[in-house]
């Protein structure tokens, strides 16, 4: 989709490069990062990966998500499809599943179209809303490079549940933004040292996919030296 920027943007672009392409990281990864650090190392550090139910589910919503050969106009909507998008700042790229540019007094002008246009992603996701904040990070960082990429003002978007089959609108809060800067940020510095977290077994680990790479039981169990001092203890 040819879209060119707006020179009134709403957004002060007074954030510094700070990443090369060749630094930059998978944008999906900030919703791994959130959920668990040794998720998202096993995944982008290690290049380790499994399927399990929830995520083919999962691809397979994104895949008719992300047909780029679709753009629709719906009165002053135009929505587009796997829109590839970046963010010297973060560092980080990726596509969004669907972004409506909608027609109002705000936003940044669309090649071959007249007056302005509001985006707003929207992010697709497997099952219902959940209680962390790691899909509405997502989101945020997918708004945050739109803003660099078309300096303008995006407040809100929606995450769309395949379960309710509805939308849950995301409001992108300074501390939301904030949070994704910081991510991004130990993100960088976790992928530059090569490192992969300890597992930090939870109630989560049951329906990650990468259970039985992670083996997050083995944490629980004591040490041989905890174990050997507790032997002798018993010992008669």
């Amino acid at each position: 989709m040819d879209i060119q920027s707006s020179k009134g943007g709403a957004v002060e672009m007074n954030q510094v490069q700070r990443y090369q392409e060749s630094d930059y990281l998978q944008l999906s990864g900030i919703q791994h990062f959130r959920f668990c650090r040794r998720q998202w190392a096993l995944i982008h550090v290690e290049n380790q990966w499994a399927e399990n139910s929830r995520t083919v589910d999962g691809a397979i919503l994104h895949q008719r998500a992300h047909d780029s050969g679709l753009r629709e106009h719906r009165g002053d909507v135009i929505i587009t499809r796997d829109m590839h998008i970046c963010s010297p700042t973060l560092g980080v790229s990726g596509a969004c599943d669907v972004v409506e540019f909608r027609r109002g007094t705000e936003g940044t002008p669309l090649a071959g179209e007249e007056g302005l246009f509001q985006p707003y992603p929207v992010e697709y996701k497997h099952g219902s809303p959940r209680a962390d904040t790691a899909n509405d990070l997502q989101l945020c960082g997918q708004a945050m490079c739109l803003e660099e990429m078309l300096c303008c003002s995006i407040p809100e978007g929606a995450l769309f549940y395949g379960e309710p089959r509805r939308r849950t609108v995301v409001f992108f809060t300074p501390e939301l933004r904030e949070t994704v800067r910081r991510d991004s940020d130990e993100m960088h510095q976790l992928y530059h040292r090569g490192h992969t977290p300890k597992a930090k077994p939870s109630k989560s680990c049951s329906a990650c996919s990468l259970k039985e790479l992670c083996l997050p039981q083995l944490v629980r169990r004591e040490s041989v030296q905890t174990y050997l001092r507790r032997a002798m203890e018993e010992s008669p």
